[in-house]
């Protein structure tokens, strides 16, 4: 399996090592050993969502504040999407930058996504199931967004046209209106 760090070090892809024949293929998906390793310390996931998307449809920026932030390790089963990671750690150097990636069911590429930041993901296929880890239980009470387009971000979406919204993606917060991390 390789494992690098996009332009912000704390987030990490996770490419595994792929096996296929004439009768499919073969890959591990997820390895504690391993990947407690690569963290420097052991995570302890104790949920795992999906999702299933339709062309277009563009879900986060979501994050949650303490005591419950979450780190995430995310990856799609069957499709293919653009994902995006913003760091709202406030004290750390790449504060406001983001970084992204396309996972998807033919790269089976994984992302790593630590407490202090924010996530999202735009659906590139006709469908996308997304699967993600994530290492403390969901909380509405503390799950906060970003809205998607904020020109302070300067994310550039693959896309033409304003993206499928729910009405809760849609009123999200401005990032200089955010709850950020210390």
């Amino acid at each position: 399996m390789k494992i690098y760090s996009l332009n912000i070090p704390d987030v990490l892809c996770f490419e595994p090592e792929i096996f296929s024949d004439n009768r499919g293929f073969f890959f591990e998906s997820y390895n504690k050993k391993k990947y407690d390793l690569a963290f420097g310390r052991k995570i302890n996931f104790v949920q795992e969502n999906q999702s299933e998307s339709s062309l277009g449809t563009l879900r986060g920026l979501h994050y949650q504040i303490p005591p419950l932030a979450q780190s995430k390790l995310v990856s799609v089963v069957e499709g293919e999407v653009f994902d995006v990671a913003i760091d709202i750690r406030k004290s750390s150097p790449t504060f406001g930058k983001h970084v992204s990636v396309v996972l998807s069911e033919k790269n089976k590429k994984q992302l790593y996504i630590p407490e202090g930041f924010a996530h999202g993901f735009l659906t590139l296929s006709k469908s996308a199931i997304f699967q993600y880890k994530t290492n403390k239980f969901y909380s509405s009470d503390l799950e906060r967004g970003i809205i998607w387009n904020d020109p302070h971000l300067n994310i550039l979406w693959p896309i033409e046209k304003h993206p499928i919204l729910s009405a809760k993606d849609a009123s999200n917060k401005p990032f200089i209106f955010s709850e950020f991390f210390k």
